[in-house]
């Protein structure tokens, strides 16, 4: 969130910056044909097949697979397809944004010899970090796919592991601001946040962002 690139080889250089709070993609930007985002994997492709710029939700409770299942998708996309991928661990557990990190890595997904070729861009805010940081990754992940979807005019898979921590840290910070709490303790302003960060994550004439984003 600070910027401070935790995978040990230095600063990052870049000359371009994009604010992480942007507004979304304006109604005459945006595309609406319709296509199918091929995973490579092929239970989802046949029966729950992907929309190219739309948003999915992996619900299931812990250990069933969800972040295999992201590992998967990010490995096939960039190995069969050449395609760019951000991932946003929000409030996970530091061991698993270990595993995704050395697994791609040894896929060699993430190229650390020529980091121009790698086809995957990693953020984290972990259960460990304060609930400033771990809200802050929710809008950054989308951001970096907006460059890359914007920018470089890529078509981009963006995960959100998970969507659900992204709103309770929303709660911890607003509780923290001494906020009045909602119906059932959430954050007044829990649509806005999420209303928000869900309508950049869209497909224009420039490109698409899909978004495959774990519940719970």
């Amino acid at each position: 969130v600070l910027g401070e690139p935790v995978d040990n080889l230095g600063p990052v250089r870049s000359s371009a910056t994009f604010p992480i709070h942007r507004p979304a993609p304006a109604f005459t930007q945006l595309d609406t044909k319709l296509s199918i985002f091929e995973t490579g994997i092929k239970v989802v492709d046949l029966l729950a097949p992907y929309r190219r710029g739309g948003k999915i939700g992996l619900l299931g409770g812990a250990g069933v697979g969800k972040t295999v299942l992201i590992m998967e998708s990010i490995n096939n996309i960039a190995k069969a397809h050449g395609g760019v991928s951000v991932s946003g661990g929000v409030g996970e557990r530091t061991r698993e944004g270990n595993d995704l990190y050395m697994e791609m890595k040894e896929s060699k997904v993430i190229n650390e010899e020529n980091i121009s070729e790698s086809k995957v861009a990693l953020v984290y805010g972990q259960m460990n970090e304060p609930p400033g940081a771990r809200m802050r990754v929710g809008s950054t992940a989308p951001t970096m796919a907006e460059y890359f979807r914007d920018v470089n005019k890529q078509d981009v898979l963006l995960f959100i592991d998970n969507i659900f921590r992204f709103v309770q840290a929303g709660s911890e910070v607003s509780a923290l601001l001494g906020r009045m709490p909602s119906a059932v303790g959430y954050q007044p302003t829990l649509g806005t946040e999420m209303g928000s960060l869900q309508e950049r994550i869209t497909s224009t004439k420039e490109g698409s962002i899909t978004s495959i984003q774990a519940v719970y």
